[in-house]
């Protein structure tokens, strides 16, 4: 086999193994959506799901919302000067956090924490053969395992894209009084007049397909972990990976669906 034909042979397996993780990754997908509405429920592992994904969540999201917040109002301020539009500061920090920054941003946060948990935990349950175990004891591992985490972290994350939005703003709040030269009251009105509920709703949308994207991520790349700690490993990378793009590509398409006529 000549090198031209390596090349072909290289790209050809590769589109293969694409097809063919897509179509597990759908199947898997459509598995856990029927299991969603079907019984036996367990509401004490989606609770403690809801625990894990969304409070303990809530630092870091909050942190970083804030800080961007207060990062984008400097920015907007230093390129509307150039154009004498330094008013327009309150009003595309708010219409930025709720329909871009703070769903996208909050989706990466919660991806990067809990992908790579989800991932690592149902990883070690498949090579220390838990999660045969749990099919041994009459325990449907799809039920008890990844569904609490699916719901979970589609419920719980537009609540914490909702609680950073609202800290975000009041980042560019503190930055635009404090910074800039703003009154407060004229800033809290401007964003007010501007923002629409539309822009609020598109945002926790987008939320909810970004939680059920990283969930769904994580738990997918754990419960086909490869044996032995290096398994793991690559489980826990592939999952933040491919829920980080995800998270972009499913950004734009969403943005697209609401916002072009």
């Amino acid at each position: 086999m000549g090198a031209f034909q390596r090349f072909l042979a290289g790209i050809g397996a590769g589109v293969i193994e694409l097809c063919r993780g897509t179509g597990a990754l759908v199947l898997f997908a459509l598995d856990a959506v029927s299991h969603v509405v079907r019984p036996p429920f367990y509401p004490r592992e989606l609770a403690r799901q809801i625990m894990r994904i969304g409070w303990f969540s809530l630092p870091v999201v909050g942190l970083t919302t804030l800080f961007t917040g207060g990062a984008l109002a400097l920015q907007i301020f230093a390129g509307g000067a150039r154009f004498n539009a330094e008013s327009v500061v309150p009003s595309i920090v708010a219409i930025g956090m709720v329909r871009e920054l703070g769903p996208v941003l909050g989706g990466l946060m919660v991806a990067g924490r809990v992908s790579a948990s989800i991932a690592a935990e149902i990883g070690t349950m498949r090579v220390t053969e838990q999660i045969d175990a749990l099919s041994t004891l009459s325990t449907n591992p799809m039920k008890y395992l990844i569904v609490p985490r699916i719901v979970a972290a589609t419920l719980t994350l537009p609540i914490l894209v909702l609680v950073g939005d609202i800290i975000g703003i009041m980042g560019g709040y503190f930055v635009g009084i404090g910074r800039l030269g703003f009154n407060g009251a004229t800033y809290l009105q401007t964003t007010a007049d501007f923002l629409t509920g539309w822009d609020v709703i598109s945002g926790l949308l987008k939320a909810a397909v970004f939680g059920f994207l990283l969930s769904l991520m994580g738990c997918f790349h754990g419960y086909n972990s490869g044996r032995g700690a290096q398994g793991v490993g690559r489980a826990t990378t592939s999952a933040v990976v491919s829920a980080s793009v995800l998270i972009f590509a499913a950004n734009y398409l969403l943005t697209e669906l609401f916002f072009t006529s």
